[in-house]
């Protein structure tokens, strides 16, 4: 075993906290925080011709104004299956649609809701760490293995202590994130 085996182990392994990191944003951009946000939607997969496809793909989103997303389909049958979308997300919110548009007013947050936010957000972040943390297994077991095979123990130890620097370098990415959601959430 030599270097560029615990190298391709850390690459690999921080390309998957790497990921972790992504899901997690991409989660927590679903969290309505009582404002306007097309993200609320775009992600949503729509009935396109029998194909699911994310709404982002087959219409326009816009916000109109601190409370109201806009949805704009490239094609007008699209319409019923873009509300039909949104009433199966479960949002807590009711489409409106004009036969060109289709409008979302996000309601104002209780607090009940918004703690409720929060716990889920906080949620989603433990997900992750978990997820870090199964990373951070198989990179041990990979450091562990490369010794057995012949790396010098000293430097398989090395590896370990920055193996374990690295997954708590991402476990405060992912406390940065859930903070700066959680602030978001809990401004009126």
């Amino acid at each position: 075993m030599t270097q560029e085996d615990i190298d391709e182990y850390f690459s690999l392994a921080k390309s998957s906290m790497d990921d972790s990191i992504e899901h997690l944003e991409k989660e927590l951009s679903r969290i309505s925080t009582g404002k306007a946000n097309p993200n609320l939607v775009g992600g949503l997969m729509v009935d396109y011709y029998g194909s699911p496809t994310p709404m982002s793909q087959v219409a326009n989103l816009s916000v109109a104004d601190a409370r109201t997303i806009n949805i704009q389909p490239w094609e007008k049958s699209m319409i019923g299956p873009i509300e039909r979308a949104i009433f199966e997300a479960n949002l807590g919110v009711t489409p409106q649609n004009d036969g060109i548009l289709v409008r979302i007013s996000i309601p104002p947050l209780t607090e009940d809701r918004r703690k409720q936010l929060v716990k889920t957000a906080k949620d989603k972040g433990e997900d992750a760490k978990v997820s870090i943390r199964s990373v951070r297994k198989d990179l041990m077991d990979g450091i562990k293995q490369s010794v057995k095979d012949g790396y010098p123990e000293d430097a398989g130890k090395r590896a370990e202590d920055e193996a374990q620097k690295l997954v708590k370098a991402y476990e405060a990415k992912v406390d940065a994130h859930i903070e700066h959601k959680e602030g978001d959430i809990l401004t009126i």
